[in-house]
Protein backbone atom coordinates (compact mmCIF):
# COMPACT_ATOMS: atom_id res chain seq x y z
CA UNK A 1 0.00 0.00 0.00
CA UNK A 2 0.82 3.46 -0.96
CA UNK A 3 1.52 5.72 2.28
CA UNK A 4 -0.11 9.41 2.17
CA UNK A 5 2.42 12.31 3.04
CA UNK A 6 2.58 13.16 7.18
CA UNK A 7 1.23 16.77 8.08
CA UNK A 8 3.78 19.48 8.32
CA UNK A 9 2.58 20.92 11.14
CA UNK A 10 3.54 18.68 13.80
CA UNK A 11 4.36 21.31 16.42
CA UNK A 12 0.47 20.19 18.75
CA UNK A 13 -1.01 16.88 18.81
CA UNK A 14 -3.74 18.85 19.53
CA UNK A 15 -5.39 18.98 15.95
CA UNK A 16 -8.60 17.38 14.53
CA UNK A 17 -7.60 13.99 14.03
CA UNK A 18 -7.71 11.69 11.32
CA UNK A 19 -9.75 9.45 13.37
CA UNK A 20 -11.91 11.83 14.59
CA UNK A 21 -13.19 12.56 10.94
CA UNK A 22 -13.46 9.05 9.90
CA UNK A 23 -16.18 8.78 13.12
CA UNK A 24 -17.81 11.85 12.21
CA UNK A 25 -18.21 10.87 8.64
CA UNK A 26 -18.85 7.35 9.12
CA UNK A 27 -16.74 6.47 5.95
CA UNK A 28 -19.42 7.96 3.92
CA UNK A 29 -18.11 11.37 2.66
CA UNK A 30 -15.23 11.64 0.57
CA UNK A 31 -13.09 13.52 3.80
CA UNK A 32 -14.31 10.48 5.63
CA UNK A 33 -12.86 7.63 3.12
CA UNK A 34 -9.56 9.90 2.68
CA UNK A 35 -9.15 9.97 6.26
CA UNK A 36 -9.99 6.25 6.22
CA UNK A 37 -7.40 5.55 3.51
CA UNK A 38 -5.09 7.54 5.30
CA UNK A 39 -5.03 5.65 8.49
CA UNK A 40 -5.29 2.25 6.45
CA UNK A 41 -1.88 3.28 4.51
CA UNK A 42 -0.35 4.18 7.79
CA UNK A 43 -0.93 0.99 9.74
CA UNK A 44 -0.89 -1.78 7.03
CA UNK A 45 1.98 -3.26 8.75
CA UNK A 46 0.91 -3.82 12.21
CA UNK A 47 -2.05 -5.75 10.60
CA UNK A 48 0.33 -7.86 9.02
CA UNK A 49 2.44 -8.28 11.91
CA UNK A 50 -0.96 -9.84 13.84
CA UNK A 51 -1.90 -12.39 10.81
CA UNK A 52 1.64 -13.30 10.25
CA UNK A 53 1.64 -14.50 13.85
CA UNK A 54 -1.91 -15.74 13.90
CA UNK A 55 -1.62 -17.86 10.66
CA UNK A 56 1.84 -18.43 10.59
CA UNK A 57 2.36 -17.90 7.01
CA UNK A 58 4.22 -14.64 5.03
CA UNK A 59 2.61 -14.92 1.99
CA UNK A 60 -0.95 -15.77 3.38
CA UNK A 61 -0.60 -12.53 6.36
CA UNK A 62 0.13 -10.33 3.23
CA UNK A 63 -2.61 -11.85 1.13
CA UNK A 64 -5.15 -11.64 3.79
CA UNK A 65 -4.07 -8.04 4.49
CA UNK A 66 -4.78 -6.89 1.00
CA UNK A 67 -8.16 -8.44 1.49
CA UNK A 68 -8.82 -7.08 4.66
CA UNK A 69 -8.05 -3.70 3.95
CA UNK A 70 -10.05 -3.75 -0.13
CA UNK A 71 -13.17 -5.09 2.65
CA UNK A 72 -12.93 -2.26 5.26
CA UNK A 73 -12.26 0.76 2.79
CA UNK A 74 -15.12 -0.50 0.69
CA UNK A 75 -17.72 -0.03 3.61
CA UNK A 76 -17.81 -3.82 4.32
CA UNK A 77 -16.10 -3.79 7.84
CA UNK A 78 -16.46 -0.19 9.11
CA UNK A 79 -19.30 -0.65 10.57
CA UNK A 80 -18.99 -4.39 12.07
CA UNK A 81 -16.42 -3.60 14.28
CA UNK A 82 -17.21 -1.12 17.50
CA UNK A 83 -14.82 1.85 18.48
CA UNK A 84 -13.04 0.60 21.53
CA UNK A 85 -12.07 3.92 23.77
CA UNK A 86 -11.50 5.94 20.83
CA UNK A 87 -8.77 4.49 19.53
CA UNK A 88 -8.55 3.79 15.93
CA UNK A 89 -5.39 0.48 17.08
CA UNK A 90 -8.18 -0.88 19.07
CA UNK A 91 -10.67 -0.43 15.87
CA UNK A 92 -8.19 -1.69 13.89
CA UNK A 93 -7.14 -4.98 16.03
CA UNK A 94 -10.62 -5.73 16.65
CA UNK A 95 -11.77 -5.48 12.93
CA UNK A 96 -9.12 -7.63 11.43
CA UNK A 97 -9.82 -10.35 14.30
CA UNK A 98 -13.89 -10.13 13.52
CA UNK A 99 -12.61 -10.72 9.29
CA UNK A 100 -10.14 -13.70 10.58
CA UNK A 101 -13.10 -15.15 12.89
CA UNK A 102 -15.62 -14.68 9.52
CA UNK A 103 -13.16 -16.07 6.98
CA UNK A 104 -12.82 -19.03 9.22
CA UNK A 105 -16.59 -19.48 9.37
CA UNK A 106 -16.88 -19.62 5.93
CA UNK A 107 -13.63 -21.57 5.29
CA UNK A 108 -15.72 -24.30 7.75
CA UNK A 109 -18.86 -23.89 5.55
CA UNK A 110 -16.64 -24.35 2.29
CA UNK A 111 -15.49 -27.82 3.92
CA UNK A 112 -18.94 -28.90 3.95
CA UNK A 113 -19.64 -27.55 0.78
CA UNK A 114 -20.32 -24.55 0.15
CA UNK A 115 -18.73 -21.29 -0.59
CA UNK A 116 -15.30 -20.63 -1.36
CA UNK A 117 -12.35 -19.29 0.53
CA UNK A 118 -9.10 -17.79 -0.56
CA UNK A 119 -6.77 -18.56 2.54
CA UNK A 120 -6.79 -21.50 4.83
CA UNK A 121 -7.28 -20.64 8.32
CA UNK A 122 -7.42 -24.27 9.36
CA UNK A 123 -7.37 -24.37 13.31
CA UNK A 124 -4.87 -26.78 13.21
CA UNK A 125 -2.41 -25.27 11.53
CA UNK A 126 -2.66 -22.19 13.78
CA UNK A 127 -2.22 -23.80 16.97
CA UNK A 128 0.96 -25.41 15.25
CA UNK A 129 2.32 -22.18 14.82
CA UNK A 130 1.08 -20.79 18.39
CA UNK A 131 3.76 -23.14 19.68
CA UNK A 132 6.61 -21.97 18.15
CA UNK A 133 6.03 -18.14 18.02
CA UNK A 134 7.46 -15.49 21.10
CA UNK A 135 5.08 -12.79 21.20
CA UNK A 136 0.93 -13.51 20.91
CA UNK A 137 -0.42 -11.78 17.84
CA UNK A 138 -1.67 -9.32 19.29
CA UNK A 139 1.34 -8.34 20.90
CA UNK A 140 2.85 -8.21 17.72
CA UNK A 141 0.61 -6.00 16.37
CA UNK A 142 1.13 -3.88 18.93
CA UNK A 143 4.76 -3.53 18.74
CA UNK A 144 4.44 -3.24 14.77
CA UNK A 145 2.02 -0.49 15.75
CA UNK A 146 4.54 1.02 18.01
CA UNK A 147 7.26 1.05 15.44
CA UNK A 148 5.60 2.19 13.15
CA UNK A 149 4.22 5.52 15.05
CA UNK A 150 7.85 5.60 16.00
CA UNK A 151 9.26 5.32 11.91
CA UNK A 152 6.43 7.96 10.82
CA UNK A 153 7.16 10.57 13.18
CA UNK A 154 11.24 9.96 12.71
CA UNK A 155 10.23 11.14 9.11
CA UNK A 156 8.11 13.46 10.10
CA UNK A 157 11.01 15.37 11.94
CA UNK A 158 13.40 14.35 9.08
CA UNK A 159 10.96 16.58 6.46
CA UNK A 160 10.66 19.49 8.80
CA UNK A 161 14.64 19.38 9.04
CA UNK A 162 14.96 19.08 5.38
CA UNK A 163 12.61 22.16 5.40
CA UNK A 164 14.77 24.37 7.79
CA UNK A 165 18.08 23.47 5.20
CA UNK A 166 19.23 20.97 8.09
CA UNK A 167 19.06 17.56 6.33
CA UNK A 168 22.23 16.67 6.66
CA UNK A 169 22.35 17.54 10.60
CA UNK A 170 19.30 15.54 11.24
CA UNK A 171 20.76 12.51 9.09
CA UNK A 172 23.94 12.71 11.11
CA UNK A 173 21.53 12.91 14.35
CA UNK A 174 19.16 9.85 13.52
CA UNK A 175 21.35 6.82 15.09
CA UNK A 176 22.04 9.08 18.17
CA UNK A 177 18.16 10.03 18.61
CA UNK A 178 17.36 6.45 18.46
CA UNK A 179 19.95 5.45 20.80
CA UNK A 180 22.45 4.05 18.59
CA UNK A 181 25.70 5.87 19.06
CA UNK A 182 28.18 5.44 21.45
CA UNK A 183 29.52 7.84 23.74
CA UNK A 184 33.05 7.78 21.50
CA UNK A 185 30.97 8.30 18.33
CA UNK A 186 28.80 11.17 19.42
CA UNK A 187 32.14 12.98 20.34
CA UNK A 188 33.50 12.02 16.81
CA UNK A 189 29.80 13.66 15.52
CA UNK A 190 30.43 16.68 17.69
CA UNK A 191 33.39 17.17 16.23
CA UNK A 192 32.45 16.66 12.60
CA UNK A 193 29.62 18.84 13.47
CA UNK A 194 32.01 21.69 14.57
CA UNK A 195 30.69 21.36 17.70
CA UNK A 196 31.61 21.65 21.20
CA UNK A 197 30.58 18.52 22.83
CA UNK A 198 28.24 20.26 25.36
CA UNK A 199 26.51 22.13 22.23
CA UNK A 200 26.15 18.87 20.42
CA UNK A 201 24.31 16.87 23.43
CA UNK A 202 22.09 20.06 23.59
CA UNK A 203 21.25 20.08 19.88
CA UNK A 204 20.25 16.62 20.68
CA UNK A 205 18.16 17.53 23.15
CA UNK A 206 16.25 19.34 21.49
CA UNK A 207 15.85 17.36 18.40
CA UNK A 208 14.52 14.96 20.80
CA UNK A 209 12.18 16.83 22.01
CA UNK A 210 10.81 17.45 18.66
CA UNK A 211 10.79 14.10 17.84
CA UNK A 212 9.05 13.27 20.88
CA UNK A 213 6.23 16.16 19.72
CA UNK A 214 6.20 14.21 16.20
CA UNK A 215 4.93 11.18 18.17
CA UNK A 216 2.41 12.87 20.21
CA UNK A 217 0.88 14.44 17.44
CA UNK A 218 1.16 10.74 15.31
CA UNK A 219 -0.13 9.21 18.04
CA UNK A 220 -3.19 12.18 18.38
CA UNK A 221 -4.46 11.46 14.73
CA UNK A 222 -5.09 7.62 15.67
CA UNK A 223 -7.27 9.49 18.61
CA UNK A 224 -10.53 10.80 19.23
CA UNK A 225 -9.81 12.24 22.30
CA UNK A 226 -6.94 14.45 22.68
CA UNK A 227 -6.61 13.55 26.49
CA UNK A 228 -5.77 10.06 25.74
CA UNK A 229 -2.47 10.75 23.82
CA UNK A 230 -0.30 10.35 26.96
CA UNK A 231 -1.53 7.07 27.99
CA UNK A 232 -1.69 5.42 24.41
CA UNK A 233 1.91 6.93 24.39
CA UNK A 234 2.77 4.78 27.31
CA UNK A 235 1.11 1.96 25.88
CA UNK A 236 3.11 2.59 22.85
CA UNK A 237 6.34 2.56 24.63
CA UNK A 238 5.85 -0.34 26.85
CA UNK A 239 5.05 -2.83 23.49
CA UNK A 240 8.36 -1.91 22.01
CA UNK A 241 9.87 -3.15 25.14
CA UNK A 242 8.31 -6.69 24.76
Amino acid sequence: MTDFPIPHNTSSPFYTTRWTRVCLAKSNTDEGRKALADLCAAYYEPVVAYLRSALGNADAARETSHAFFLEMLGGGIFHHAERERGRFRSYLLGAVKHYVSHQREASQRYKRGGGTIAVSLNDDEVAEVADLRQLSPDLEFDRQWAMTVIARSTEALRMQCEAEGRGEFFAAMKGVLHGHASHGEQTKLAAECGMTFDAFRMAVSRLRKRLRDCVKAEVAGTLDDPSAVQEEMESLFAALGK
